[in-house]
């Protein structure tokens, strides 16, 4: 009959208890720093000994503490990670299709090369870290003189970040053209007819929103057209909607939005849809999102992704080869945006409702032509 383990109570099954090097010792009959020195294999110990204390630990199971032995080591493989970007607002980043991929991916790449990622509340401040035996720090979308940067940098941690932090010792940054990414966009969207380019964007110090607005205002002047800025005063699609809205019913109204904070893009179609306009016959659309629903949209919305998974993985590796190394020099990285074009920037697109139209045609004629049963 095989033995049930032992229970606490409501039924819930007691943990085993973890073998220590003090149990092999007594079993095997032998001292604990003989037995470390027999597993470690240091020491000088005849191969009886040796081959005794290891036998002992393989039958009761013995594993090292991991954690002790890298603290041992002088490191604990744990890299902080946090997002500057709305400290204090009362949304979560993770309920972001761009942070979620970015978190993820930094996790997956710091985990393949032997690091734990560690979460941080936003906005933390030293007092919350300060005794966690961090290697090293992430901080993703700082905010500008962002104190959780200032902290890490005055603890000599070594910080990866975007480029607000480029030259300080031992930082690493990894970012995104804004000046170029902006310009690809409203150069595709005035080539399809656009003369009132509005953008939405997040009311946020964050050195990329940042440049992506100057960046906007700089070709607007170049253009002779006058900027369209409507700001979005809190993180998620409701403020975010309400924005577009704003933006939408000025009394000279656009003839194109570029949607710069994160947003769901079939939501925004039907802002657009809710005012009376028609996408892309009366407003071209194109969304800063990695929301994978635009592409299943009707119409099908364009999309800027600002590569999370490609800013993750690199700026991971930057760091970690830092740490290997000991190396203080900061180093950077760009990573190339990828606009994706879609019917909702086209101006021969079909507007809203024609794709479910052609689809239901599809379906007709497919019915229509199949053979009788």
């Amino acid at each position: 009959m095989t033995e049930t383990p032992p229970r606490r109570d409501h039924g819930v099954p007691a943990a085993v208890p973890r073998v220590r090097l003090v149990d092999v010792a007594r079993e095997a009959g032998l001292s604990k720093t003989t037995v470390s020195a027999a597993l470690n294999g240091t020491g000088r110990l005849s191969p009886a000994v040796r081959e005794r204390a290891r036998e002992v630990a393989r039958r009761l199971g013995y594993r090292p503490n991991p954690t002790a032995r890298l603290l041992r080591a002088g490191h604990a493989r744990l890299i902080g990670y946090a997002v500057g970007e709305y400290p204090t607002g009362p949304g979560s980043y993770m309920d972001s299709p761009y942070f979620t991929q970015l978190t993820s991916a930094i996790a997956t790449t710091a985990l393949r090369h032997g690091y734990a990622l560690v979460l941080l509340p936003t906005g933390s401040s030293p007092d919350e870290w300060a005794d966690l035996p961090l290697d090293a720090a992430i901080v993703a979308d700082p905010l500008a003189d962002d104190p959780l940067v200032e902290g890490f940098i005055a603890a000599r941690i070594p910080l990866s970040s975007d480029r607000s932090v480029e030259g300080r010792s031992g930082t690493h940054w990894v970012d995104v053209d804004a000046e170029a990414a902006v310009r690809e966009v409203l150069d595709h969207l005035r080539a399809q007819g656009a003369r009132r380019i509005a953008v939405v964007a997040p009311d946020t110090p964050t050195s990329f929103y940042t440049a992506a607005l100057d960046a906007y205002r700089r070709w607007c002047a170049e253009q002779g057209a006058t900027p369209l800025v409507t700001l979005s005063t809190r993180p998620g699609n409701g403020p975010a909607v309400e924005a577009v809205e704003r933006s939408l019913t000025t009394p000279d109204r656009p003839d194109a939005l570029f949607m710069l904070t994160e947003a769901n893009p079939p939501l925004v179609l039907d802002a657009a849809r809710r005012l009376g306009l028609s996408v892309p016959a009366d407003l071209l659309l194109v969304c800063a999102s990695e929301d994978t629903s635009a592409a299943h949209a009707d119409p099908p919305v364009t999309t800027l992704s600002l590569q999370p998974v490609s800013v993750a993985e690199k700026g991971v590796e930057l760091l970690v080869a830092a740490l290997e190394s000991g190396s203080l020099e900061p180093t950077g990285a760009l990573v190339r945006t990828r606009l994706e074009i879609r019917t909702s920037s086209e101006r021969g697109g079909e507007p809203a409702g024609g794709a479910a139209l052609r689809r239901r045609g599809r379906q007709e004629a497919e019915y229509t032509s199949a053979p009788p049963t």
